[in-house]
């Protein structure tokens, strides 16, 4: 836009240098009849015009310059926007893969956690029947105990007797 807009303008300026050359030379024509006054304005007019053309095309050239540094800064700034979208995507994909490892992880932790339960229930079920056992052991070996010390009396009692 500014770049069509300053060439428009140097055109119309360049336009405007021819007519006031042609003018010049018409006044040159003049001067010969003796109009050297009207040759000094137009001359002046030239070098205005011509000083007004060097500061639009100095104009446009630096803006044509900020408009390449606004274009590189765009596309710097647009691969960047990339380069993010590309790392986010990555990043998100390795959450989806944690958070699915996290789960795994969670079900075996379940898993393990009621198999450990499962083998404390039966462990407490087989500690509680040996328990049981051992004190009808004991118990069977107390009243063995007795039935010998009672066979025993009664031997000696009989033994005695005899």
């Amino acid at each position: 836009d500014l770049s069509s807009h300053l060439e428009r303008m140097k055109k119309n300026m360049e336009q405007t240098v021819k007519d006031l050359q042609q003018r010049l030379d018409e006044a040159e024509n003049i001067e010969l009849k003796g109009s050297k006054k009207q040759v000094q304005k137009l001359e002046t007019r030239i070098r205005e015009l011509e000083n007004e053309l060097d500061s639009e095309q100095r104009r446009n050239g630096d803006s044509v310059k900020s408009q390449r540094k606004v274009e590189r800064r765009l596309k710097e700034v647009t691969y960047q926007g990339e380069e993010d979208k590309k790392n986010l995507t990555r990043i998100q994909d390795l959450v989806d893969k944690l958070q699915i490892k996290v789960k795994t992880y969670k079900r075996q932790a379940e898993e393990a956690e009621e198999q450990a339960n499962t083998n404390l229930s039966k462990y407490r079920k087989l500690q509680h029947e040996l328990d049981d056992a051992e004190e009808r052991a004991e118990m069977a070996e107390s009243q063995l105990n007795k039935m010998r010390s009672k066979a025993r009396d009664t031997k000696d009692s009989t033994g005695s007797l005899l």
